[in-house]
């Protein structure tokens, strides 16, 4: 079940995705974290966020909505509460790193670079839902590759992956841009943004007004994006993507690896099942085993055309 994701050997190609598993341990009491290939914290910023007002998830008929607002503990209490426990995990863990400027970005990572328990970063240019940062860099080209060469340099040795948005003409450009800028991987996609109505008031739901749409209801379109973006970009480059949205089972988990991910994550669906990961380990090495294939990476862009 092992694969390889930017140079480093991984267990299997599932990884919990940021802001859905917490920093660390969260999860185990529902599910054996150290059964995953990788884990990405919830962002981390360089001094402690809040977040924006209730309420800030609402569900929707096939997913949900949240304007958590990147609300966090904070780069201090990261490094003395969590990070001893990430250090007792086997998983490699990558960090999700916010900010509002690029220097905040480049202060987080290069205080953590020397960290041993650390795999990575996980480049948060895509969130949607704060006024500054976040989706403001990850829409335009050029501060992409910017704010990306910025904080590879930061990294030392660590793999820098970086998640783009979808709300973009075209993803291939940012990937390019990302890729240019030194990125070792790429993660895709983020939420859309998305609104809910109370029709009896007539106000948005979410006190932001807008929140990010995840969970199944995007899958098919996050399917086609890491597809496009394999076949366009990545493929050529040798940089692996991480594909998320909306994946549930193992047959979705399958269909991204099919499109051209090389690992994938599980967000929205933790909600739900909390131990949807491992379960999905399980059905990919099912899945493996009757097909008679060696590896999951055996899979990665394997899509036929059209019947």
């Amino acid at each position: 079940m092992s694969v390889e994701f930017a140079g480093r050997k991984l267990a299997n190609p599932v990884f919990t995705a940021s802001g859905t598993c917490g920093y660390a341990d969260e999860l185990a009491d529902f599910m054996d974290v150290n059964a995953l290939g990788g884990f990405i914290t919830k962002s981390i910023t360089l001094k402690p966020r809040r977040g924006n007002p209730t309420p800030r998830i609402v569900e929707t008929d096939a997913g949900m909505l949240n304007a958590i607002g990147l609300a966090n503990v904070g780069l201090e209490r990261f490094i003395a509460e969590k990070l001893p426990l990430i250090a007792k995990m086997e998983p490699a863990v990558f960090v999700n790193v916010a900010g509002t400027t690029i220097e905040e970005y480049v202060a987080v990572v290069e205080r953590l670079a020397g960290e041993k328990a650390l795999a990575g970063f996980e480049l948060n240019i895509s969130c949607p839902n704060v006024k500054k940062g976040g989706i403001s860099f990850g829409i335009d080209p050029a501060q992409v590759e910017e704010i990306t060469r910025a904080v590879k340099k930061a990294c030392r040795s660590k793999v820098l992956i970086v998640k783009l948005t979808p709300t973009v003409t075209d993803i291939s450009v940012t990937a390019r841009a990302a890729i240019a800028g030194g990125a070792d991987a790429l993660s895709l996609i983020n939420t859309f943004t998305a609104m809910v109505i109370d029709i009896e008031t007539r106000r948005p739901v979410l006190a932001n007004r807008t929140g990010g749409l995840s969970g199944p209801a995007v899958r098919p379109i996050a399917v086609y994006l890491v597809n496009k973006v394999y076949r366009e970009v990545a493929r050529e480059a040798g940089i692996p993507i991480l594909g998320l949205g909306g994946i549930r089972t193992a047959s979705d988990a399958i269909e991204f690896l099919i499109a051209g991910a090389t690992a994938v994550a599980v967000g929205t669906a933790s909600f739900i099942e909390p131990d949807c990961a491992t379960q999905i380990v399980g059905g990919l090495h099912d899945y493996c085993v009757r097909k008679r294939i060696a590896s999951p990476a055996e899979l990665t862009g394997t899509l036929a055309g059209p019947a």
